[in-house]
């Protein structure tokens, strides 16, 4: 089983480590091939024969104006690759849009709101169309909001560096995932025998939700945060107050509100998560 892992940056290099370990040949690219990294690099304009000798494909590495730059740079070796069956694409939530708070699950149509989820979208149906014209099995994967160890990555760090506001809308909440549970996930749905479900299938695409068991506001990620640290929780700031000092960006995260369910890809998958809530993703982090 050989696998490319097509960005390896912080999802993509714990994807890159698990995928080892459960038996994979795992070469990852990047743009400075030079750099350390647990596994073997190549240059990312460089990466076609690896992409052609590949089993496995899974593209981590986000849209570009143009599109996804893995089909833009090696469209060519993805269709060339003689053993490739089975590829997944790390995308996003978002892609369902506002839902004012209701659930949606693996099988609601996506109805995106912003311009990037819209994109991410017209990405997803680029990788539907070359797995099916290739033959490949497709897992998208749509991706809540990532954290986990490493500077800046989880509400620890800002409870630590005395940044974080609580910031409180009644009824709206986040659905995350811990990145250890990102590559977990990943490299089961690899594992999985796909490719004759390909072949009947024009399309073969699955939609899986990489998301943890309880969405939350996010004020109560950092409380808990502090509880974990041992020190008073920030104070509350009501989201109309907050908004004023908040970027384009980080208003457009706040203007959709929905909760992600996971049931059907735990189901798919045959998986708990190691990390069921913020609560033990946290604790993790910590002790490490």
């Amino acid at each position: 089983m050989r696998m490319v892992v097509a960005g390896l940056g912080y999802s993509g290099a714990a994807i890159a480590a698990e995928a080892a370990a459960a038996g994979f040949a795992v070469t990852g690219t990047a743009r400075d091939p030079s750099r350390a990294a647990a596994v073997p690099l190549v240059g990312f304009a460089e990466a076609g024969d690896a992409i052609r000798a590949a089993t496995h494909l899974i593209v981590t590495a986000g849209p570009e104006e143009a599109g996804c730059p893995v089909l833009l740079a090696h469209a060519a070796a993805i269709a060339q690759a003689p053993g490739l069956r089975w590829i997944g694409y790390l995308s996003t939530t978002g892609v369902y849009g506002d839902r004012g708070g209701a659930e949606v699950d693996e099988a609601t149509p996506p109805a995106p709101g912003q311009p990037r989820s819209a994109h991410r979208l017209r990405v997803e149906e680029a990788w539907r169309a070359a797995a099916a014209a290739r033959g490949a099995a497709l897992d998208l994967f749509r991706v809540g909001g990532i954290y986990g160890p490493g500077p800046g990555r989880s509400a620890l760090e800002d409870v630590r560096r005395g940044t974080a506001r609580r910031v409180v809308k009644p009824g709206h909440s986040f659905s995350r995932i811990h990145r250890d549970d990102i590559a977990f996930a990943v490299a089961t749905a690899a594992r999985q025998n796909r490719a004759t479900a390909a072949r009947q299938d024009r399309v073969g695409a699955r939609v899986l939700h990489l998301v943890d068991d309880e969405p939350a506001p996010n004020a109560d990620v950092l409380a808990e945060a502090a509880r974990l640290l041992g020190v008073a929780p920030p104070p509350e700031v009501p989201f109309e107050e907050a908004s004023a000092a908040m970027s384009p960006m980080g208003r457009s995260f706040w203007a959709e509100n929905r909760r992600v369910a996971n049931e059907a890809t735990k189901a798919a998958l045959g998986i708990a998560w190691r990390y069921p809530t913020y609560r033990e993703g946290l604790a993790q982090i910590l002790k490490g």
